[in-house]
């Protein structure tokens, strides 16, 4: 309870003492002028009872108050719960959606990567093909030279038949 409707409820409380302990006066009959006319009635009575409806009305208004801001506050709520959940759902969706092009570029990747292994593999295997070759050629030249310089005396030499 705020401080307000304490203050409101022990001023009330004290009226209500005030109106039990003079409670002769106030409901003996005085002569009240309505205007056009007069009438015969307790002039406290009718003070007391005119300040419970004004109390009385403040209390219902109060309430109607309270009430509605406290449905509101539930309304903002669900609200907030509703714009969260889909906030949730958005952040999981940018997750899933992140993962999923990870995969295929994490893919891609290790495609590129092995078409590239390919390549190398049959640069590798062209240039040992290329330098056998000219190995071949050149053991073969020297293979000619050492025989040409061997002789005659050693074997066949080219041109003779043996």
């Amino acid at each position: 309870m705020s401080a307000r409707t304490l203050f409101a409820l022990l001023l009330l409380l004290l009226l209500a003492l005030f109106a039990w302990l003079n409670w002769g006066e106030i409901t003996k009959p005085t002569s009240l002028s309505l205007g056009l006319t007069r009438v015969q009635a307790p002039l406290g009575l009718v003070l007391v009872v005119a300040l419970g409806v004004v109390s009385l009305l403040y209390l219902i208004f109060t309430l109607g108050l309270e009430t509605a801001a406290l449905l509101e506050v539930r309304r903002y709520a669900r609200e907030l719960l509703h714009y969260k959940k889909l906030a949730e759902e958005a952040e999981q969706s940018r997750y899933s959606e992140l993962r999923r092009y990870l995969e295929a570029e994490l893919a891609r990747l290790g495609e590129a990567e092995r078409e590239e292994i390919r390549a190398l593999e049959a640069r590798l295997l062209e240039t040992l093909e290329r330098h056998g070759n000219t190995l071949a050629a050149y053991i073969g030249e020297l293979e000619d030279q050492l025989l040409r310089r061997l002789g005659p005396a050693d074997g066949p030499a080219d041109g003779e038949k043996g």
